[in-house]
């Protein structure tokens, strides 16, 4: 039986995940922020019919939004992860195989499907889906992922298509390849567009056309393995086990500008804190963390700084305690006294990469860590924390809920996490 990969998204993900729970959204234009609510990362269809466009700054829209009743929140990504992990609990019954590409695509091996049943399984899941959790989607059906990829574009894009796409039928894939723009291949982008035009390129059946080797000198071995792909020969299997992690960071922007030395030390030690969390989770180890903060360069009017340093462990740790003690060393080490006027610091974090199994990592000959008991305590706070809910129990230099306010990331129209937070349940009156 031939090949046959599904990849199935979540149409306009975060904004669906508000509708979701809000029926009075259903029809109007949506929009999701990114952190401290800055620009539209998110968009419902009514949105973009408003020319509201990917990466908008949300100051430059505000009064657009007002006039035209768009609805703007701010990112509640505790909601949209539990709400990913109940939409790939859906597929899971549907296919013998999955990838979780993104938080809002998968990846789906349909070869045992019989090509006949193909479209009426797609259809299935995609009204499943619909059902069991709120979610609309589509679904886009080819012998590899860069043609399941294709599909669901093609499926988003064809009203009449109704979601589903199916390139596995050689109609299908004869008909739409010579009709759809190459710039819409995935792995195509705008350097590697140009270089295609110039030798003629329009069609993605143009370029499934072209020798791979003229094509593999312009564009590396990734745009050799793209005309593979579109010739129906796989070269991306599916990732059934996902790649150990690498690297690993924590950053966030400040919600307000933080000029004291106090508030740094307090919100990089969170920082460090959360990247012990990652880390242990999946039981890796690092031995160095860079550390950096800088001012935002859209201050023009104040003072810029951007520093960062590289702060070694004596061995490699997921310690929290650890990871604190190295982040303000590093805050130490870069940290000049204010002038006037001050450096208004608008972002900092911690960045780790090389990570290890910490099992199977080197221990220190001179300063080793006790990693015995503070496996133990971390596992206490790790317990604490899962049970009732991140931030129960933090260290303190972390700092309170209440004492972060003044450097945390806003967040101020995200609506309540439904699905993970008892206090945040919904209320229904009879």
């Amino acid at each position: 039986m031939s090949r046959a990969i599904a990849l199935i998204d979540g149409n306009s993900f975060y904004c669906s995940c508000e509708r979701v729970f809000d029926g009075k959204l259903a029809g109007v234009p949506v929009i999701v922020l990114s952190n401290n609510d800055g620009c539209a990362i998110a968009r419902t269809a009514e949105a973009k019919a408003l020319g509201i466009k990917m990466g908008d700054p949300y100051f430059k829209i505000r009064d657009l939004c007002r006039a035209q009743g768009v609805r703007a929140f701010s990112s509640n990504y505790t909601l949209y992860g539990d709400m990913s992990a109940r939409t790939n609990a859906v597929y899971r019954g549907f296919a013998s195989a999955i990838e979780i590409y993104s938080i809002d695509e998968s990846f789906l091996d349909l070869t045992d499907v019989h090509p006949d049943r193909r479209l009426e399984l797609a259809r299935d899941l995609r009204a499943t889906v619909r059902a069991w959790t709120g979610i609309p989607t589509c679904v886009g059906i080819g012998a590899t992922k860069t043609l399941a990829k294709l599909a669901n574009h093609i499926a988003k894009s064809i009203a009449p298509l109704d979601g589903v796409c199916d390139l596995t039928d050689p109609e299908a894939y004869a008909h739409w390849l010579g009709r759809v723009h190459v710039g819409k291949v995935w792995g195509i982008g705008r350097a590697s567009l140009a270089k295609l035009e110039a030798m003629g390129v329009d069609t993605v059946a143009d370029l499934r056309d072209l020798d791979p080797r003229p094509v593999r000198k312009a564009m590396t071995v990734v745009g050799e393995r793209i005309i593979h792909e579109l010739r129906g020969v796989s070269c991306l299997p599916l990732g059934l086990m996902p790649a150990q992690r690498k690297g690993c960071a924590v950053t966030r922007s400040f919600g307000s500008r933080v000029e004291d030395y106090a508030s740094l030390e307090q919100a990089v030690s969170a920082h460090a804190t959360r990247l012990g969390e990652k880390l242990r989770r999946e039981g890796l180890g690092t031995d160095h963390v860079t550390v950096f903060f800088h001012t935002s360069e859209h201050n023009r009017d104040h003072p810029q700084r951007s520093v960062s340093t590289v702060v070694t462990l004596p061995e490699a740790s997921n310690d929290t305690l650890v990871l604190i003690k190295a982040a303000l060393h590093g805050v130490a080490k870069t940290w000049r006294p204010q002038g006037d006027p001050p450096w208004r610091y608008s972002k900092a974090g911690i960045i780790t990469v090389d990570l290890v199994p910490l099992v199977a990592s080197q221990r220190a000959l001179i300063g080793q860590l006790d990693r015995e008991h503070g496996a133990a305590l971390m596992a206490a706070l790790d317990a604490c924390n899962t049970r009732f809910g991140r931030g129960a129990v933090v260290p303190a230099r972390a700092g309170l809920e209440r004492a972060r306010a003044g450097w945390s990331t806003k967040f101020e129209m995200r609506t309540p996490r439904y699905t993970t937070r008892l206090d945040e349940l919904p209320v229904a009156h009879a």
